[in-house]
């Protein structure tokens, strides 16, 4: 990392790896400018419109990777990151990734290539093959049968594990192509294929289930699965992931599900990861993948905790936008193409409000189920399920009433408060001067007037002495109940979790056997039973 002062500013430098190898990009930030600045900085410069699909990572000094929060400023996330060097990749892979535009679908081909490359997108020998093939006619073009001669893809790299066999197969594939082909087409079609795969949009992270057995979690826009020998074990949907948390090294995942739309089923499944750091890195991966997905709206989106009782607590908040949103946007983007290019005359008498009886002709085409979306996202917000595809369900959400009448109820009662204690201070003012320009009696009566007045001002201010006084020993009464209760809720806790990984009952065999107690055991609860037995003695 660079930083250099000019003019009392100071300007840190970092270099931003593309997808292909050879391409950076030099980039400049100060220190108040946030992850979010870098991001739309780089997406500027290669001309991405559908920047929230990408993001940028980066290697911290214990070789642990990390995404760039767009929320949090840059220089605290990469404090200690010398030389400063961020990847720009693709962070959450569409359902449909043919409904990308121009350099966005560039991007993700490059990033589908360069995932067969290093051998996330695995697939069969057929598969690798024809997807070879495809990035043969991309960078060589059409086979010419002079300049193509030999093991003309040898100087290709194609995939992770690449053997003469893929490669003669793949050369027989890229001669039976027909010339001319566009490269949008070469795209789209390297696209398709890698879309079908079960390995597409993940990054599979290393873990071990119960029994020690090595898995790889990836995580993508249809939930959480588990991979053994490049094969798909589990799946874990997002309908039937209830929350994910984490306990130390314990990835732990509750899941919620219903058999034959009966009675609903929970269950837990805990993976342990190499390390803490590791750990928390797939948490958050798995937060950000499930909320980017399945969320109507980033303004639904609420603070999310993650570590158990005994550990430290991460605390994290989704920030940017959602798939629905990115699509709603498309949509109200077709609508308004159509609407430019509908007639003067047309649109003139398009201008009498449709009903069910008489519905408009060109936006009557214009339907949400018209763009490509991920299986699993819910019908955009505000709407009904039966109207999810339809251009007239415009999300306007009202204000909510009560919010609206206690911001009025407190307006009015501070309004009020304002007008009696000015009424009060008229009224005596007023009888005052009254008294001083009257005779004798007017002058006993102001006199008793002010006295009476001023009775009711003191008793006021006596009431209120009250009120603030049984507010004050209200609150030290609270606090002296809470402190005690919280006590004896710990020690509670504490000796049944003693007694339930010490008993040998059967009844507690299920509860032992739980993810966050199996990590409670060996991480907390054993060494600091050595500990104790250390300096006690004989007393375990």
């Amino acid at each position: 990392m660079f930083k250099s002062r000019s003019e009392g500013n100071v300007v840190y430098k970092c270099t931003v790896r593309l997808l292909e190898d050879l391409d950076v990009l030099e980039c400049e930030f100060q220190p108040h400018h946030k992850g979010s600045f870098l991001l739309d900085y780089v997406c500027e410069q290669l001309e991405i419109t559908e920047k929230d699909y990408f993001g940028l990572r980066f290697v911290d000094s214990a070789k642990q990777r990390h995404w760039l929060d767009l929320a949090k400023t840059i220089i605290k996330q990469v404090k200690d990151v010398d030389p400063l060097v961020l990847s720009c990749r693709v962070k959450f892979y569409p359902a449909d990734p043919l409904r990308l535009t121009n350099n966005g679908k560039l991007m993700m081909y490059q990033q589908l290539k360069r995932d067969l490359r290093h051998g996330r997108l695995y697939c069969s020998a057929g598969e690798a093959a024809a997807l070879g093939a495809l990035i043969v006619q991309d960078e060589l073009g059409d086979y010419d049968a002079e300049s193509h001669t030999g093991e003309y893809v040898s100087s290709l790299k194609i995939a992770l594990r690449q053997s003469d066999q893929l490669e003669k197969k793949a050369m027989e594939l890229h001669q039976k192509r027909e010339p001319g082909q566009e490269a949008v087409a070469v795209y789209d079609e390297f696209v398709g294929i890698a879309r079908s795969l079960e390995t597409y949009g993940i990054d599979p992270h290393p873990v071990k289930d119960h029994r020690g057995t090595q898995l790889y979690l990836g995580i993508n826009f249809s939930g959480i699965s588990t991979f053994a020998a490049g094969r798909r074990t589990q799946h874990f949907r997002w309908p039937e992931v209830h929350k994910i948390n984490f306990e130390g090294k314990m990835f732990i995942i509750h899941l919620a599900y219903s058999e034959d739309r009966r009675e609903v089923k929970k269950h837990t499944v805990g993976f342990k990861c190499p390390s803490g750091a590791a750990c928390r890195y797939v948490w958050r991966c798995s937060i950000e993948q499930m909320l980017f997905f399945t969320l109507p709206t980033s303004q639904h989106a609420s603070v999310v905790s993650g570590g158990g009782f005994f550990s430290w607590g991460t605390k994290f908040r989704y920030s940017g936008r959602t798939e629905r949103e990115l699509m709603s946007e498309a949509l109200q983007a077709l609508r308004q193409q159509k609407l430019n290019n509908t007639s003067p005359s047309k649109r003139k008498a398009q201008s009498v409000p449709a009903t069910p009886s008489s519905p408009q002709g060109d936006l009557a085409e214009i339907r949400y189920s018209s763009l490509p979306r991920s299986t699993m996202s819910e019908p955009l917000g505000g709407c009904g399920d039966h109207m999810a595809s339809s251009v007239y369900c415009t999300d306007n959400p009202l204000p909510t009433l009560e919010t609206v009448s206690e911001e009025a109820r407190k307006t009015n009662g501070e309004s009020n408060d304002h007008l009696s204690d000015y009424y009060f201070r008229d009224s005596f003012d007023h009888s005052s001067s009254d008294g001083v320009g009257g005779g004798h009696a007017g002058n006993i009566s102001g006199s008793a007037s002010a006295n009476a007045h001023a009775n009711s001002a003191a008793s006021i201010i006596q009431q209120q002495n009250a009120s603030n006084s049984a507010k004050t020993a209200k609150k030290f009464s609270l606090i002296q109940a809470f402190v005690p209760s919280f006590l004896f809720v710990v020690v509670v806790l504490v000796v049944s979790a003693v007694y339930v990984l010490e008993t040998d009952s059967e009844l507690f065999a299920p509860l032992r056997n739980w993810p966050e107690m199996i990590c409670l055991r060996y991480q907390y609860y054993q060494p600091l039973k050595e500990f104790l037995a250390k300096k006690f003695g004989a007393i375990f």
